[in-house]
């Protein structure tokens, strides 16, 4: 059996290997390779069924030099301390590199919430949120929602810590539903971010995007909204997958019928799709399947050394967080597949958490054409930013993208100095 991939080493190689590039002395970034603050927590919470079950949770604060904490909260049974560390870390480096006024955080509780009731799921996350709530707030850390988290349970953390606060704050955390302060556009946000990376890629690589092949693996939201947006440019989808399994089809995935059959499937998948042409294959069907861009919009460590060695994408195109490791990396580069990294593609979902956050803090809200322009204005900005580092340096986009990154936290930890 493999031995798993430490997400956090992972997020370590990357970062020294960056800041080598970038001839930074480690004094200059040290700060940043470790979290400032940690917390893991553990809370009963009593089932359907009368029984009590103790679950723990997670909340890491990684970096406060640029603004508040910032960053989602999953509910998976795979979430550690290791993964909620380099997630943390991850947000940093994301922020910044879009140039937003936060810093980095993660959280999660391990829990698989499949089979779970609507009531199981509410009273862990309050039970949850009560544990941590010294620990956030609209000035210190702001959550929003991550992997198996909705909506609906940020509507919960917010009455939560309103409650135990004493006072309404729609601010304590973004991803809202619209009627309780979110913003709209948020939920598209991070698929629509992705959109304009790869749409701005493609024009730097001579590709014409409605002539482009796209394989997307995982196809919840930031995957299905990826590919919406992407077909509706003109791309052929001729792959998708989600854990229910994968689905090729060399002619095209009829994108919005697919979309309405996962909107039709009680669990939201897109198993028992049928479409002429469809065949189906597994999670490395879709990593190695022959296509233009490959969109990863599931978990971390996809693409590792042995899997890279198989990719057949001209592009591979980051939607989720940490999908490719530090070896894998490697091979891409070698093999010349260029890696479009985590911290510039899906920045679109945080950076429209910031426009919610601004509008919870103003008591103002935009409309849709505001939050999209403004979400397109700063996705372009940082991505003409990473690649023209890329370009000067002649270095990979990822190393580019932790170069920007670094050079604004460095800049700011450098004014604010060290409290001894």
């Amino acid at each position: 059996m493999a031995q798993k991939t430490n997400p956090f080493e992972n997020m370590l190689e990357q970062l020294d290997a960056a800041a080598e590039i970038a001839g930074l002395d480690k004094q200059d970034y040290i700060t940043l390779r470790y979290p400032e603050r940690e917390l893991t927590v553990n809370f009963p919470v009593k089932m359907d069924d009368g029984s009590i079950r103790v679950f723990t949770g997670y909340r890491v604060q990684h970096s406060t030099v640029r603004g508040p904490a910032k960053g989602g909260i999953r509910f998976h049974p795979d979430v550690d301390m290791d993964e909620v560390r380099a997630l943390a870390a991850w947000m940093t480096f994301k922020c910044a590199v879009v140039d937003i006024p936060y810093g980095g955080a993660k959280g999660g509780v391990t829990v698989d919430p499949t089979g779970l009731s609507q009531g199981e799921i509410e009273r862990i996350t309050r039970g949850y949120t009560a544990k941590i709530a010294d620990f956030i707030g609209p000035e210190k850390d702001i959550p929003a929602t991550d992997v198996n988290t909705t909506q609906q349970m940020m509507g919960w953390i917010m009455d939560t810590y309103s409650t135990l606060a004493g006072v309404y704050s729609p601010g304590v955390v973004t991803s809202k539903p619209v009627e309780a302060g979110g913003s709209v556009g948020r939920k598209e946000a991070t698929g629509l971010g992705v959109f304009f990376v790869t749409r701005e890629l493609a024009k730097k690589l001579n590709m014409d995007l409605a002539k482009s092949t796209v394989a997307v693996q995982g196809f919840g939201n930031v995957g299905s909204n990826a590919a919406k947006y992407l077909y509706e440019a003109g791309a052929k989808i001729v792959a998708a997958s989600d854990v229910s399994g994968g689905l090729y089809c060399e002619d095209g995935i009829d994108i919005p019928a697919l979309l309405e059959h996962v909107e039709k499937h009680p669990r939201r998948l897109i198993e028992g799709y049928r479409q002429d042409g469809i065949k189906t294959t597994d999670n490395h069907g879709i990593l190695t399947c022959k296509c233009d861009f490959l969109v990863l919009a599931a978990l971390e460590n996809q693409i590792t050394e042995e899997v890279a060695k198989e990719v057949q994408a001209k592009v591979v195109v980051e939607g989720a967080n940490g999908p490719t490791t530090f070896a894998g990396d490697k091979v891409l580069e070698e093999r010349g597949v260029i890696a479009c990294p985590d911290i510039l593609t899906n920045a679109g979902g945080v950076t429209c958490s910031y426009f919610e956050w601004v509008q919870n803090l103003q008591h103002h809200y935009w409309d849709l054409e505001t939050v999209n322009s403004n979400l397109e204005r700063i996705m372009v900005k940082a991505f003409n930013e990473v690649y023209e580092v890329a370009d000067e340096l002649k270095i990979p986009m990822r190393m580019a993208a932790y170069i920007v990154a670094l050079k604004r936290l460095i800049a700011v930890q450098k004014i604010r100095g060290i409290f001894l």
